[in-house]
């Protein structure tokens, strides 16, 4: 065989594989998405509302010298525990201490004019029965024994005053608590009713909240409230509406009052804090949960996008739909919705209108 006839068969060869190759027909296999689905098969229970606030005493106080003066101690500082009647700082007492002293002198002072004055009434009015006095006088000396009476109670509300204002020198605890603010230092001169301290009571907290006037009145007293930290995840705590206020304080919101029940000692004055609110409206739509891996958002508040299952064409339909709020770890959702919906609960990102699918399993 020549070489020339060699490269000929050769050619012939990959001609027919060729031609081959392009009679067999491509296959091209279609694939469809299983998805994970639920079926709404009831409403949510109610409207949860969140709302943040802040963690304070029950009873909180800010502590002011009812006199004014120098500082010459400061006991305590943020942080420490007190007890009702431990002193918490001290005023220079010397200058009421001289105050008290004067006043003790000008009631010594008072009472020996009372002597004076007494005996000289009653010898003017003995002159005067014996003929031997002008009536005048005895009116005259009547009327200066009855001023040294009144001096005399005047003296000695001034010794009770001066000596009440030498006691307020100190400033004690009105009661067990934690100190939470300190603005005084020792040497400083301070003014009476000036604040310098500010005591939380031991035991008690609560939560301040403010409820928009939307919500409000779906509000109760003891009403129960499940609260959350955000510096404490996995540790909520439990509360009851104590106090509803009457009247809008900022931006018509109103001042609510959660107080906490058997508290954690970690929660403290000062943290931030989320109440979940049931909120009571039994006219408004409950709507429905749905996992919140379910929806996809939307540019308007409140918004969104779920995956509605159709059995008739095993397709998924981009539907959109209202929520509000959220209860047990799922969204409240009141619009687009019904019982019955079967929708996609996981790789919702990756449908697409009108996608055809196959059901994984329906929960």
């Amino acid at each position: 065989m020549t070489k020339q006839t060699f490269k000929r068969i050769t050619w012939v060869l990959c001609i027919a594989v060729v031609l081959t190759a392009c009679k067999e027909e491509s296959e091209i296999v279609k694939m469809i998405r299983p998805i994970e689905t639920v079926t709404i098969s009831e409403q949510a229970i109610k409207q949860i509302g969140k709302y943040s606030g802040i963690v304070a005493a029950v009873e909180s106080s800010g502590l002011s010298f009812e006199v004014s003066g120098q500082v010459v101690s400061v006991e305590v500082d943020i942080g420490d525990r007190v007890k009702k009647g431990q002193v918490l700082a001290s005023l220079d007492p010397e200058p009421f201490q001289l105050d008290v002293n004067a006043a003790d002198a000008a009631l010594v002072t008072a009472n020996d004019n009372i002597d004076k004055t007494k005996a000289e009434y009653e010898r003017q009015k003995r002159l005067f029965e014996q003929g031997a006095g002008a009536e005048s006088r005895v009116e005259v000396s009547e009327f200066d024994y009855k001023s040294a009476l009144s001096a005399v109670e005047f003296q000695t509300a001034k010794v009770d005053q001066a000596n009440r204002s030498l006691r307020k020198t100190n400033l004690p605890s009105p009661y067990d608590g934690v100190i939470a603010w300190r603005a005084v230092e020792p040497n400083e001169e301070v003014l009476a009713g000036k604040k310098i301290l500010e005591i939380n009571a031991a035991g008690k907290i609560e939560v301040e909240l403010a409820i928009p006037e939307t919500s409000v009145h779906q509000l109760n007293i003891d009403d129960p409230v499940k609260i959350t930290f955000p510096t404490m995840p996995g540790e909520p705590a439990k509360g009851r509406i104590s106090y509803s206020g009457g009247g809008a304080v900022k931006a018509n919101a109103f001042p609510v009052k959660v107080e906490l029940i058997d508290p954690n000692e970690k929660i403290k004055p000062g943290m931030t804090a989320e109440a979940n609110l049931e909120l009571q409206n039994e006219s408004a739509n409950l709507g429905y949960l749905i996992p919140i891996k379910a929806m996809l958002p939307a540019p308007a508040p409140n918004r969104g996008f779920v995956y509605v299952y159709d059995p008739d064409t095993s397709t998924v339909n981009k539907t959109a739909v209202h929520h509000r709020g959220a209860a047990q770890g799922k969204v409240v959702v009141d619009e687009g919705l019904g019982i019955g919906d079967i929708i996609a609960i996981a790789g919702v990102s990756f449908l697409a209108d009108g996608m055809e699918v196959t059901l994984m399993k329906d929960n």
